[in-house]
């Protein structure tokens, strides 16, 4: 189920748009000085998406404020963008899901399908698991869940956390959605991030 959520260019097309709202939205507000906010975007060479999207699937929705003295940048939240990961957000989300199958073989066909490396999977679980867990919108946002979710478990906990929401896709874009906090670039994490 997660594996063909992963191949689907329509979703991906979705968490596209979903970012373009939050980019205007952003965009509207202005900057906190007052200033108009310019389109600033950045080119990402994202990995991890299904064969044939568009070069529009690479762009980091970005702005910066037109006031000199300010000038300062804006990040929007993102959907597709999980902060300075390489790979798009979705696939940090349901790879180390998908690695935690039963077989070794399972893992070898995960890592050879989606180009992601044994040791870039066992990094993602880690990181799920310890930088995370340790970050400041985690200690922040976890006390929010009904049932805690179990960190040995992550994301695959969290994920069931969503399971109210739906099947496959509405359960995975509510995480990321709720995720979106971590992406626009400011101090959540930390150095360890």
């Amino acid at each position: 189920m997660y594996q063909a959520l992963l191949r689907n260019s329509s979703f991906f097309d979705l968490l596209l748009r979903l970012d373009e709202d939050l980019a205007e939205e952003v965009r509207r507000c202005g900057c906190e000085c007052g200033g108009a906010l310019h389109r600033a975007c950045y080119d990402r060479k994202p990995r991890g998406g299904p064969p044939g999207l568009g070069p529009q699937h690479a762009v980091r929705f970005s702005y910066c404020c037109e006031k000199d003295g300010c000038r300062r940048r804006m990040t929007p939240a993102s959907l597709r963008f999980l902060g300075r990961k390489v790979f798009f957000g979705v696939v940090v989300l349901l790879l180390p899901v998908l690695r935690d199958g039963p077989t070794p073989k399972r893992l070898e066909r995960l890592s050879a399908e989606f180009a992601v490396s044994l040791r870039t999977l066992r990094r993602w679980s880690r990181w799920w698991r310890e930088a995370f867990t340790a970050s400041c919108f985690w200690l922040a946002s976890q006390g929010q869940f009904a049932r805690p979710v179990v960190v040995q478990e992550l994301p695959s906990s969290l994920l069931e956390s969503f399971k109210g929401v739906g099947v496959a896709w509405p359960r995975v874009l509510a995480v990321l959605q709720f995720l979106s906090p971590i992406t626009t670039g400011k101090d959540l994490f930390g150095p360890a991030f």
